[in-house]
């Protein structure tokens, strides 16, 4: 149950940023945040990370709903009680995943505007702040399992 409510957390988050972006600012629009090292910059995007796969959004969308339902299944007929990590984990995934399918479904588009030019020039939003964290607990998750890999073999 309390997967359920991050997730659900997680999407009202990304939706309402996205909203709140859409419903104030024109495609292009920038605001400067922080000295030019952070703006928020309303993009639309026709593809998927780092802009790829422009206007394959029907491709895109077939892919993404084989992978919601692939996490969903994995989720519940594969991790195991004591994978909290992996939990938490497929959840950020999953609410990221959703949160951009949304706006594929809903708009035909992903609505992008988290600017930090300082650092690289892509524009991304909250869904993909979520897959990001969600990768990163499983990495997490592998270095963790490697170190007591190591102590339980250290011990025999």
């Amino acid at each position: 149950m309390r997967l359920i409510i991050l997730i659900i957390v997680l999407l009202g988050i990304d939706q309402w940023t996205k909203e709140l972006v859409a419903g104030s600012m024109s495609e292009g629009d920038t605001i400067g945040i922080l000295n030019d090292f952070f703006h928020i910059t309303y993009v639309k995007n026709h593809g998927v990370a780092f802009g790829m796969f422009q206007g394959e959004i029907k491709t895109i969308s077939i892919v993404a709903i084989i992978a919601i339902l692939g996490i969903i299944y994995f989720m519940i007929k594969q991790l195991k009680p004591h994978e909290v990590i992996s939990k938490y984990a497929y959840a950020f995934i999953l609410a990221g995943a959703i949160g951009n399918m949304i706006d594929r479904i809903y708009r035909g588009f992903v609505i992008d505007f988290a600017d930090f030019r300082g650092i690289w020039k892509f524009v991304f939003n909250m869904a993909d702040v979520w897959i990001n964290i969600g990768v990163f607990l499983l990495v997490l998750e592998v270095i963790i399992l490697e170190k007591r890999k190591k102590q339980i073999k250290k011990r025999n």
